[in-house]
């Protein structure tokens, strides 16, 4: 919601509209390297995960207001029936995922809300999907990966004046993390295992 000429959901237009001219005459300064890392605690299902440092043009930006730690999980009474002893709650990845998804649609549209001078009064986004564990528990093959969501519904709800469905749709398609779940993602896995080999230490690698 505007709250002067200059100001808009947040954000300063002027820096704003720099940034984007800034963005779009020197694209490799903008470019952000990101990522995480998940700690096994010896609880099958459950890490810790770790968010810190990113990159920013190809610089390091790291500071302690910027350590996120996550005790992942999942649902008690899913880890009771699994066998799980204690099974408590926690924070599911799939259900992380979800929120992320949630937030950054928000993201996408309030950025270009901002950007196209469009006042918002409320706006909640609802995500959902059903999931299939058999591929996960190997009741089925990796083969039938496709078929472990069935569905995934996004559902905004937004209020405001002379707002276009069609744009709002299209500014919710632009959200990072609506593109990394919806296209095709190559994941470089490697896997590191600390082994001897010929007497001598080393690391084996999935990709030798």
């Amino acid at each position: 919601m505007s709250t002067d000429k200059q100001t808009a959901h947040g954000i300063d237009l002027e820096t704003l509209e720099g940034f984007a001219e800034h963005a779009a005459d020197d694209p490799e300064a903008v470019q952000l390297g990101l990522g995480a890392s998940a700690t096994y605690e010896g609880t099958a299902a459950h890490s810790l995960a770790r968010v810190d440092s990113y990159e920013l043009g190809g610089e390091t930006i790291a500071r302690e207001t910027r350590e996120y730690t996550i005790p992942y999980g999942a649902w008690k009474e899913v880890l009771d029936a699994g066998g799980w002893v204690g099974g408590t709650d926690r924070l599911e990845p799939i259900e992380a995922a979800l929120s992320a998804l949630a937030a950054c649609i928000n993201v996408g549209i309030t950025i270009n809300a901002a950007a196209s001078g469009v006042d918002i009064d409320h706006l909640e986004t609802r995500v959902r999907t059903d999931f299939d564990p058999a591929v996960l528990f190997s009741l089925e093959g990796l083969d039938e990966a496709d078929s472990v969501f069935e569905t995934v519904t996004a559902e905004v709800e937004i209020d405001g004046e002379d707002l276009d469905q069609d744009l709002i749709d299209e500014w919710a398609r632009r959200a990072p993390v609506y593109t990394f779940v919806s296209h095709a993602q190559d994941v470089d896995m490697t896997i590191n295992s600390p082994a001897k080999v010929a007497g001598e230490d080393s690391l084996v690698s999935a990709d030798e």
